[in-house]
């Protein structure tokens, strides 16, 4: 059996895992749904070291690492949102994706959701992740509505919001 561990992110290594996994599953994973341009700049401004540490510090996030025989393959971001937590990011290696490893990650949410006192958990996903999508749907999820965030450089996140009571 293969050993699935999920813990805090804080210190400055963990944070610069979570910054090399990012670069490596988003160029992987999203330069042909929002390309590549878009992508270096969501790396160096929102899943950077820098970053990562600034939401950590000043924006009520907490990370996550998951790791699976002592190798990393994924983080959670999470944000608390008063009633709601906002399940900022749920990413996992292409190697490691079909493995049950999301339904893990969301049961995780979901206590850390109860355990807290939230009533809902809320995510956005880019309207052409059609693989994340039906994963969300298949774990539950609820499409809620539609939202596009200007997140400067000239680039938008067009995405559906879904949600799910805890």
């Amino acid at each position: 059996m293969r050993t699935v561990l999920i813990s805090k992110v804080g210190d400055s290594e963990s944070i610069a895992a979570v910054a090399e996994l990012a670069h490596d599953i988003w160029t992987e994973h999203y330069v042909p749904i929002i390309g590549p341009d878009q992508v270096d700049y969501m790396l160096r401004n929102i899943q950077s070291e820098t970053a990562i540490r600034h939401q950590i510090t000043n924006e009520r996030f907490h990370y996550y690492l998951i790791t699976r025989d002592c190798s990393s393959i994924g983080y959670i971001g999470v944000q608390d949102q008063g009633d709601v937590l906002l399940l900022s990011k749920v990413y996992v290696r292409a190697s490691a994706r079909g493995s049950g490893l999301g339904k893990q990650a969301l049961e995780f949410v979901r206590s850390l959701a109860a355990e807290r006192g939230h009533r809902r958990i809320r995510l956005t996903v880019n309207i052409n992740n059609e693989l994340a999508i039906g994963a969300y749907e298949r774990l539950g999820f609820s499409r809620t509505g539609t939202q596009v965030a200007d997140i400067g450089g000239g680039f938008v996140m067009d995405d559906y919001v879904y949600e799910m009571s805890v």
